[in-house]
């Protein structure tokens, strides 16, 4: 995993003063980062919260093709470095830490870490959402170098290729379908005996001559040098395993929400994403949220910007109404 040019923060005494701000932005991939820039460029004063890295899984992907305004595509990386870059131009603050307890619901809003405590008139929440890993030897090591988890961002550079993908449910499917524009071969890997998917999405996929379907079958690991080679397969009705020769692996068993530290907050819905409207406000008043982390449709690096972008406004637009109530309160 890459590292961006802000590192982390050297151990330091906690400082109990409390560090008061206009808005605080927890998470630092492209909704966060687009967020930063938008409210940091309207004067507002921004404090970037990141437990990890700067980019979020932005930086895993080796060559983003889909994102505007990058014809020969552009390095997750150095995408996230530059809308990094971007932000602090304009003044935002970066802080890595981990909120250990929060109250979004009073007014400021109070957020403490080990070693700070903050508070701010309003919160953009943009920690993003993870996939889902078989945890199996190879699977991080080849993170970006044949390993993916997102077909849209990945799938042409695998263009004439030996492709592999875990999981045949309607997403693993659905990501497989726009792959097969590009690959020599498809091979489907599923654990169940049958697919999840939903039958319209299997009916087009077995229309195709170059899909290999191996139900019942369970990946045990990803192998390679500095790319990946080869897979190991295991029958799961006979036992037996094989070695199959591969140039890469997309893995659909699902997506996690960065969310389990928001419970009790905000309001989620039932697979843990916050829910918001077209103003990416959430159930608490001055909290919004934007990209992954929402109940959306598609999650794709232009549409976290889109989100950031209306968020950071929706913020700029509360903070300006409570300094606004304010100044009456103090003229009667």
């Amino acid at each position: 995993m890459h590292e961006l040019s802000v590192s982390l923060p050297k151990t330091r005494q906690p400082d109990h003063a409390e560090k008061e701000t206009d808005l605080i932005i927890l998470g630092g991939g492209p909704a966060g980062l687009t967020a930063a820039i938008y409210a940091s460029r309207a004067q507002i004063k921004t404090l970037l919260l990141e437990k990890n890295y700067i980019g979020g899984e932005t930086v895993s992907t080796g060559m983003i093709e889909n994102y505007p305004g990058f014809p020969e595509g552009i390095n997750g990386f150095e995408l996230a470095d530059r809308m990094l870059k971007q932000a602090e131009r304009f003044g935002t603050q970066i802080r890595y830490g981990t909120p250990k307890k929060m109250d979004l619901k009073s007014q400021p809003k109070k957020i403490i870490l080990d070693d700070a405590k903050l508070s701010a008139k309003a919160v953009i929440i943009a920690s993003g959402a993870s996939p889902k890993h078989l945890n199996i030897p190879g699977e991080n090591k080849f993170r970006g170098r044949g390993v993916s988890y997102c077909a849209t961002c990945d799938g042409p550079i695998f263009r004439g290729k030996d492709i592999a993908i875990v999981g045949a449910g309607s997403s693993g499917l659905q990501e497989g379908l726009f792959i097969l524009k590009f690959v020599k071969s498809l091979t489907v890997i599923e654990y169940l005996p049958t697919v999840q998917a939903e039958k319209l999405l299997e009916q087009r996929m077995r229309t195709h001559k170059n899909v290999n379907w191996m139900l019942n079958h369970q990946l045990l690991s990803i192998d390679g040098d500095t790319s990946v080679t080869s897979i190991h397969v295991q029958n799961r009705a006979t036992g037996a395993t094989k070695e199959m020769p591969m140039d890469g692996i997309f893995i659909y068993i699902g997506l996690d929400p960065n969310t389990e530290y928001l419970k009790g907050q905000v309001e989620l819905d039932k697979w843990g994403y916050i829910q918001t409207n077209a103003k990416m406000e959430t159930s608490l008043s001055g909290v919004f949220a934007a990209g992954d982390i929402r109940d959306t449709e598609m999650r794709q690096v232009a549409t976290a910007i889109g989100d950031g972008a209306v968020a950071a406004s929706s913020a700029q637009h509360f903070i300006d109404n409570l300094s606004a109530a304010k100044i009456r309160s103090a003229a009667c």
